[in-house]
């Protein structure tokens, strides 16, 4: 019987290592994959999560010694670039991850793999313009600009060029800009008395995200309408940039710290205040309570903003079992097929969303299982056809459900599904935090 296997104690996480230069030492790196990948081989749990497993399942039945010493190295970077640091594998399947003494962390080797690869300049100038998402968000949202954009992301012709240049998949359906920034149209109550309760924070910041601020900014109002109508003073935060999120996936850990120099002080300053911090993106969420923490473990700034952030409908719910959330609902909603994205399972909270649209009176089919989207991985020609074969059994449980309403935390998620069902498929996509709007009759 394994150490974890013979325990309850839950996975713990070593902090990233990423300054030393061991770290970015690509035959250290090479020895560390070979020993990860042995003891993934020989377990093959994790073979159904995503395509890394099976890419390197087969690289070794495939290789002369059927072992993992019969995989060429450079092989690995085939594995690397099929992971998209989703996590489940450490959090939920890996019996060998920390405190079992193999100490097996795949997502963070991987995150190492792309450090490396970034730092030796083998990153597609695609990648970069892609996560590169303030700059792009605040290009395309210029208000003459916008409609153009948007418009090409429907043309046929256009998209087939732009797949062809620069390998975004033509056939991806994209989040179309918005000019109307939610950062610049918010206005947030901060007028209500603060009733603290047992175990919430009376007042919330809310730092947007780039997705909300440039893409969607109706799932903030919707957040800022819910605050409002439960009387909970909030405010935004002053000064915010990227979360670093699509630079982590990238392996531009230099431009993480970039972007946490600017976000933290604001955010520490709100932490040390009281207000519990709410964003309505989950993979910037996990940023700052998982990610940016153990790069930064001895930043107190950082370690105070993790204590202070929040999912939403972690919010909410707590909100609800301190007595001070309103349930005064008026609208049903009906069947709503709820996809759990892979960044909010992961931050162990449990499934809060559902919690509430129950709350609110929905008959909620639960989808516990990865999309295949994630970020822009799924964006990209390369994988696209992946992402569409991960996606088929959340799409074909989301059309088993006969749903009104399909709905992730994940907003990109929540597309790519509706994306998965077909043609034919006739529910409407709509963000969680939107049908709680919906279900107020706000």
């Amino acid at each position: 019987m394994t150490q974890r296997e013979g325990s309850l104690e839950a996975p713990t996480r070593h902090p990233l290592d990423w300054k030393n230069p061991d770290f970015y030492n690509e035959d250290k790196l090479m020895h560390e994959l070979e020993r990860i990948f042995d003891i993934c081989h020989g377990c093959r749990r994790c073979v159904s999560l995503c395509t890394s497993f099976p890419t390197l399942f087969d690289l070794v039945d495939e290789s002369s010694t059927m072992e993992v010493d019969g995989v060429d190295k450079k092989d690995y970077w085939k594995v690397v670039d099929q992971c998209y640091l989703c996590d489940l594998c450490y959090m939920t399947k890996c019996p060998y991850v920390p405190p079992h003494p193999w100490n097996l962390d795949f997502p963070h080797a991987m995150l190492r793999a792309k450090a490396v690869k970034f730092r030796k300049g083998e990153v597609r100038l695609r990648d970069k313009i892609l996560s590169a998402t303030d700059a792009v968000g605040k290009l395309a949202t210029i208000p003459v600009v916008v409609q153009t954009v948007n418009a090409s992301l429907k043309c046929k012709p256009v998209r087939k060029a732009i797949d062809s240049v620069m390998g975004i998949h033509q056939d991806r359906k994209l989040p179309e800009y918005d000019s109307a920034k939610f950062r610049a149209t918010a206005r947030p109550d901060s007028s209500f008395a603060v009733k603290d309760g047992q175990r919430t924070p009376g007042k919330v910041a809310i730092y947007s995200t780039c997705y909300v601020n440039y893409n969607e900014p109706g799932i903030g109002h919707d957040l800022l309408a819910i605050l409002k109508h439960n009387e909970v003073p909030t405010v935004l935060v002053d000064k915010e940039a990227c979360c670093g999120m699509p630079k982590l996936e990238l392996g531009d850990l230099d431009q993480v710290e970039k972007l946490k120099d600017i976000n933290i002080p604001q955010l520490a300053k709100l932490a040390r205040e009281g207000y519990a911090i709410l964003t309505a993106v989950p993979s910037c969420t996990l940023m700052y309570k998982q990610e940016l923490p153990l790069m930064f473990p001895h930043d107190a700034d950082v370690q105070a903003v993790k204590e202070a952030m929040w999912d939403p409908f972690e919010y909410l719910m707590a909100r609800n079992a301190d007595g001070l959330l309103k349930t005064d609902f008026k609208r049903a909603l009906g069947r709503v097929a709820y996809h759990a994205p892979c960044h909010q399972r992961v931050q162990n909270v449990g499934p809060k969303t559902k919690e509430a649209l129950q709350l609110a009176g929905a008959e909620v089919t639960n989808i516990e299982r990865c999309s295949g989207h994630d970020g822009t991985w799924g964006v990209k020609s390369e994988f696209f056809a992946n992402s569409m074969k991960i996606v088929k059994p959340v799409a074909r449980m989301a059309n088993e459900a006969q749903p009104k309403y399909v709905s992730s935390d994940c907003a990109i998620a929540g597309r790519h599904i509706l994306q998965g069902m077909g043609e034919g498929a006739t529910a409407e996509k709509r963000h969680p935090i939107t049908l709680l709007r919906m279900a107020y009759g706000l």
